[in-house]
């Protein structure tokens, strides 16, 4: 069977391309992406569209990255507060960032990967662990509708970062198009399924 073409920008199939959906956003805050191994060739994967959209994002992929040079660069310099976005107890909601000055000319590290994934890249790297975390505000429900998890309020990548964005610059109207590529991608992947697929193992399942 040959392999399927690959757009060479979005790393979609070329019949799945999403790059006409894509719009980039002027947006000064800097995300970095942590993204386990397991995500970079997903088809649902949705960090590329975060990085394709935000002119200051960038994925670095591994699952320890207490050794990690660049990332260890981005965390010592100080002229930029950096946070982790992830949903411990000593977390604030990120709504609450507005009120502290250059709050929009931060860092913030998104751990990209199932909770699981996440969970094991957040307690093998120490660098991480050490910053102050936010997380999304309350009330969220996501519309990954053809990935599962069991956790309760779970977002996609995409979904979490316009979360953030949306509440550090109170102004959802100006990240929405990070949601539109997203649906139009779950869109065509739910297109994709054999008749019944979809309702019969998703529809009114847990979300993710």
């Amino acid at each position: 069977m040959s392999k399927r073409e690959q757009c060479m920008t979005c790393g979609e199939a070329v019949a799945a391309c999403i790059c006409q959906q894509i719009h980039v956003i002027d947006s000064a805050i800097e995300l970095i992406i942590l993204q386990h191994p397991s995500e970079v060739k997903n088809a649902i994967g949705t960090a590329r569209i975060l990085a394709l959209s935000l002119p200051h994002c960038q994925i670095f992929v591994g699952e320890n990255f207490t050794e990690h040079n660049e990332l260890n660069a981005i965390l010592q310099d100080k002229s930029r507060p950096c946070y982790l976005l992830y949903p411990s107890d000593d977390s604030i909601p990120a709504s609450d960032l507005r009120a502290h000055a250059g709050a929009t000319n931060a860092r913030f590290i998104i751990i990209d990967g199932t909770w699981r994934k996440a969970y094991k890249i957040l307690q093998s790297s120490l660098n991480v662990q050490a910053l102050p975390a936010v997380r999304c505000d309350a009330g969220s429900e996501s519309n990954y509708t053809i990935r599962k998890t069991s956790i309760a309020g779970g977002l996609s990548t995409v979904e979490a970062g316009y979360l953030l964005l949306s509440s550090l610059e109170n102004n959802s109207a100006k990240y929405q198009s990070l949601l539109s590529a997203f649906s139009y991608m779950i869109d065509y992947q739910i297109k994709q399924m054999p008749a019944g697929v979809f309702e019969k193992n998703y529809v009114n399942s847990t979300k993710a």
